[in-house]
């Protein structure tokens, strides 16, 4: 009789076991055990699975329960896919864990297929080649002897793990024959999502309680709940930060009411590499994400305010298109810092961007922020009041694109603190607003506290970018533009003093 234990208290376990602990613990959740040729009993933190006949005949049998092929996709019971995740679910594992040619056979032909993602909305259509037969499916026959008993150790390859050898000089990868158990669960507990310019995201949460994450997750089969998004849009994310601030927050929403079982989860960001011109998907780069609830509050608020919309093209081909915003605020999420943080090499990157969205995301500021930013806007206030004033008396119409980069201009050339601090005290003196008032002990530490000052500027420029008058915008009723020439930052050379 064979016995074997998974736990996830065992220190020889890594990450990716213990995911695979978890997605071993959901697909032995949908079987029954009287018809099974092995017993299994699951723990909080452990599997324990025994049998009288071959490993090789158990194991077969398992990965034969939990992985399936149908209608040219890889379906799996447990996870209750629609087709719609059931087509997500399969782009995902093999742009990551079975990428290669060698490790799944798709069909020659293609087929068409139209999700909606949105009511009312066109449709999204794709080509789709169909996936014959994959690793899962086949025979695992050289992970055991002749007599169907498992080898001491395994040699692992990346479809078990991308990025799990870097270099092959010293040999495949050894593995245990638990270590190998869990890893062949490991597609049933992660998160995939594609990324732009080819490349894909792998998530891998940390589960710290076996029985709740398989309740947790069942509960979460089949999109019951309002928050989540149609399979194919949650697809698609427009980074690695992005890919887990979503898994995270997804995860929080199936939870409920209930403790997260998931504390942290890693990213593997899959792309090419100049070493590897066969694979797609080679390991680029891992992160890990803590969850933070106050983090994850507000990647939902920015994840609303900038979802990614259906356009369709003059030929009538429709696409999804991404924010632009949501990649950057998500990358500051992660790595602990301020969501706006950045936003004065952003917007000199991109001319344009979802200016109502970012106007609303500025309602999530700390008092201290609010502080700058009123006093910010109020000097902003004054200064267009004046502008207005000045083009009333000349006949013509305002240009108040050209008026706010002037603005804008002066206060992102500065490249030192001392210069900075001059140009900001410059403009709040010239241009002053209640906000100000009592607020010269704050905005002098803002400015001159070590290391402050490219958060303050970042904090000015998203102040004078998002400013909103009391009427609705910044004139006089009407919608106005805010995204400002690119050219404008090159051949303005004026002063305030001189643009009055």
């Amino acid at each position: 009789m064979s016995k074997f234990t998974l736990s996830l208290l065992d220190p020889n376990t890594l990450l990716p076991h213990r995911a695979g602990i978890a997605g071993l613990a959901l697909a032995l959740s949908v079987l029954d055990q009287q018809k099974a040729p092995l017993t299994w009993d699951v723990t909080e933190d452990t599997i324990t699975l025994a049998w009288e006949g071959t490993d090789c005949d158990a194991v077969q049998w398992l990965l034969h329960q939990t992985y399936q092929m149908q209608d040219g996709y890889l379906d799996v019971p447990a996870l209750k896919l629609d087709q719609q995740a059931r087509y997500t679910f399969t782009e995902g594992v093999t742009a990551t864990l079975l990428q290669h040619s060698k490790q799944r056979t798709r069909d020659k032909e293609t087929k068409s297929l139209n999700f909606t993602i949105e009511d009312g909305q066109p449709e999204i259509k794709l080509e789709f080649r169909p996936v014959l037969d994959c690793y899962y499916t086949r025979d695992v026959s050289d992970a055991f002897n002749t007599k169907g008993v498992f080898k001491p150790a395994i040699a692992l390859k990346g479809h078990h793990l991308p990025g799990l050898v870097e270099c092959f000089v010293n040999g495949a990868y050894q593995e245990s024959p638990t270590g190998f158990l869990a890893l062949l669960f490991l597609p049933l507990a992660c998160g995939y999502y594609k990324l732009p310019d080819r490349r894909s995201a792998l998530v891998l949460p940390e589960v710290s309680n076996l029985l709740e994450w398989v309740v947790q997750r069942q509960e979460a089969s089949g999109r019951v709940f309002q928050r989540l998004k149609p399979p194919y849009a949650d697809f698609r994310a427009s980074g690695a930060g992005e890919s887990a601030l979503r898994f995270l927050l997804r995860e929080k929403v199936t939870a409920d009411a209930k403790p997260m079982q998931i504390r942290y989860c890693e990213v593997y960001q899959l792309g090419g590499q100049p070493w590897d011109g066969n694979q797609s998907y080679l390991k680029q780069s891992v992160y890990r994400v803590q969850v933070k609830d106050e983090i994850l509050e507000l990647y939902d608020i920015a994840e609303q305010l900038f979802p990614a919309k259906v356009r369709v093209t003059d030929k009538g081909e429709s696409w999804l298109a991404i924010s632009k915003v949501l990649p950057w605020i998500s990358e500051n999420l992660v790595t602990g810092k301020r969501w706006y943080i950045g936003f004065y090499e952003f917007r000199k990157r991109y001319g344009m961007y979802e200016r109502q969205g970012l106007v609303k995301m500025t309602n999530h500021l700390t008092e201290d922020e609010q502080i700058l930013f009123d006093a910010v806007q109020g000097a902003f206030s004054a200064y267009l009041r004046g502008q207005f004033l000045q083009a009333q008396k000349q006949g013509r119409p305002l240009d108040y694109g050209q008026v706010t980069d002037k603005v804008i201009y002066r206060l992102q050339r500065p490249s030192t603190q001392q210069e900075f601090a001059t140009a900001l005290v410059n403009f709040l003196s010239r241009f002053r607003s209640k906000a100000a008032r009592s607020a010269g002990a704050q905005i002098y530490a803002w400015i001159h506290r070590e290391g402050n000052w490219r958060q303050a500027r970042d904090l000015v420029l998203l102040a004078i970018a998002t400013y909103t008058s009391k009427k609705g915008d910044a004139l006089d009723g009407t919608e106005v533009p805010i995204e400002s020439n690119p050219e404008a930052e090159s051949v303005e050379s004026e002063t305030f003093e001189m643009s009055l």
